[in-house]
């Protein structure tokens, strides 16, 4: 059996389903999930906009829209906004790029409607119709994640909370809206594959605001009541479940409730310097669950580290969803749109100074709609080849394998980091621990060596060159899928080495880094584009 983790484009989805500690599809083959966090656009986030606590929620900047554009002006954006933030375009797009999965953030305010009654002729579903249509025609899963479910569960601005209070566990009534939409949600697509499964809630009950010291013991029963009304209509999908405090603390956990039940966290490497933090306590409890582990969010750092988070997962047998595909004015996800003229303006307002002129916001709110079309939006290539781990790109020093000794690394000392792959006893330096980025370097004694997988999607050929230094000369030799590279570093700082140009086939490739004489330090090891290869006739 094997292991798909592309989108699968000679064959038709299947229903996914849990075996054991895998994710497996209808022919028995596991299948890693690598996908893409659809924020910002069923449930829009005020940082994604650039603005202030004045509109840092749905409601909030749905008050911000109204103000300065009056309610049926505000109504029109709204619409024409969601339809223009994801389209078949975005889906046919990261079907492209190689990812099979996407996880699109609902706001619960747009399925229930009239009595707070999910209906077919809500907007939220009819978005959700469409974007099931594409990712079915493209080849790509859709995991659907109850990001804002009705009255809050978080009690801050990612759910659209309206009162700081994660109102989900204090009034019944929002229990029975969140269990009657999960049941229509699972009742209108419980024949479809290309559906894999259901994100019960995101990110509940935070510890820092006491929600969860009050209501994490309801936590685990919610789960299993809403399981019981998915499976009354459905018993095809898996079941995705968060712990409390941002996804993160699975304590409250007891044992699998259900035969089809994946267990979630959510990574973000903050720290400054940054670190690999380690997943062991997760590791432990999917053993003792035997059941799936995944990782419905990671990203908002640098391509660095994003290189490092998802081998690490993978390397664990891990899938992941990096957030979010698309925001505004970011050079750190895979896409961009730019800043509308007159933005800084609108800005300002949410922040609480002066209200700019109705022609002002006007003019912005309708260029935005325009920037927001994936065909207008600026892509980011090094983040994505560095989470898939594709060339061309620069293979940053400390991104080596994560298969261990003997594998990914030789070293004849111990030299455990303090910071970023503190499990690994390779020398890792970091530059600035100020800095909220990533800039390490290796350091390597003779005899001493590390090794970098990286995959080429198409026959091209590519520029190869390294950044090293040492206090005093050395030598050392680059290998790539066996062709070797002698240099020479001479004492001194910082240089640049220029190897030439290499031919690479589709597929995996290695590249060896090793020290034969001295003591070197490596930055990086550029894999960057070169001419383009012809392809052969079939």
């Amino acid at each position: 059996m094997g292991l798909l983790a592309s989108s699968q484009a000679a064959t038709e989805l299947t229903f996914l389903k849990t075996r054991g500690q895998d994710i497996i599809n209808g022919n028995g083959d596991k299948v890693m999930l690598r996908g893409v966090g659809l924020g910002n656009w069923m449930l829009p986030e005020g940082y994604m906009w650039k603005f202030g606590k004045e509109a840092d929620r749905p409601r909030r900047i749905e008050k911000l829209v109204s103000d300065l554009l009056g309610p049926a002006e505000a109504r029109d954006f709204w619409t024409n906004f969601r339809a223009n933030y994801i389209t078949e375009t975005d889906i046919t797009r990261i079907s492209e790029l190689g990812f099979n999965s996407v996880r699109p953030a609902l706001n619960a305010r747009l399925f229930l409607v009239g009595d707070n009654y999910a209906t077919a002729d809500s907007e939220g579903f009819r978005l959700l119709d469409n974007l099931v249509g594409w990712c079915k025609q493209h080849r790509v899963y859709v995991i659907i994640d109850m990001h804002g479910a009705p009255g809050g569960q978080t009690g801050q601005n990612i759910d659209d909370s309206a009162n700081d209070q994660p109102e989900l566990f204090m009034n019944p009534k929002h229990q029975q809206e969140l269990v009657a939409l999960w049941t229509a949600i699972a009742r209108r697509y419980k024949d479809e594959p290309a559906v894999a499964g259901f994100d019960l809630l995101n990110e509940p009950l935070p510890s820092r605001t006491g929600a969860a010291g009050k209501f994490k013991k309801e936590l685990e029963p919610l789960y299993k009541r809403l399981t019981k009304a998915i499976r009354a209509v459905d018993s095809k999908h898996m079941v995705i479940v968060e712990g409390f405090d941002w996804a993160n603390d699975w304590s409250e956990f007891t044992k699998p409730f259900d035969p089809n039940l994946v267990y979630q966290f959510h990574y973000y490497c903050w720290d400054t310097p940054v670190r690999l933090k380690g997943i062991g306590h997760y590791l432990s409890y999917r053993d003792r669950f035997n059941a799936p582990v995944w990782v419905g969010e990671t990203g908002e750092r640098d391509s660095a580290i994003y290189w490092a988070t998802t081998e690490y997962f993978e390397a664990r047998n891990i899938g992941w969803c990096f957030w979010p595909w698309k925001k505004m004015d970011a050079e750190n996800g895979p896409y961009s749109c730019k800043r509308p003229p007159g933005w800084d303006a609108v800005v300002a307002y949410s922040q609480g100074e002066t209200k700019p002129t109705s022609e002002v916001a006007s003019n912005a709110f309708a260029q935005l709609l325009k920037n927001v079309r994936l065909e207008n939006c600026d892509y980011h290539p090094n983040v994505v080849n560095a989470m898939l781990r594709r060339v061309p790109l620069r293979i940053e020093a400390e991104n080596f394998g994560q298969e261990g000794k003997g594998a990914s690394y030789s070293v004849q000392t111990d030299a455990h980091s303090k910071f970023y792959r503190l499990d690994d006893p390779v020398s890792v330096t970091v530059v600035d621990s100020q800095r909220r980025r990533s800039e390490q370097y290796i350091t390597l004694n003779a005899g001493e060596w590390t090794a970098y997988k990286v995959d080429n999607q198409k026959p091209a050929q590519f520029e190869l060159s390294i950044r090293a230094r040492a206090e005093k000369d050395a030598e050392a030799e680059l290998q790539l899928d066996g062709r070797s590279f002698v240099l020479k570093i001479p004492a001194g700082a910082w240089a640049e080495q220029k190897l030439g140009p290499v031919t690479l086939e589709a597929g995996a490739h290695q590249v060896k880094w090793t020290v034969t004489r001295g003591q070197a330090d490596l930055d990086w090891i550029g894999v960057n584009a070169g001419p383009q290869v012809p392809q052969k006739d079939s």
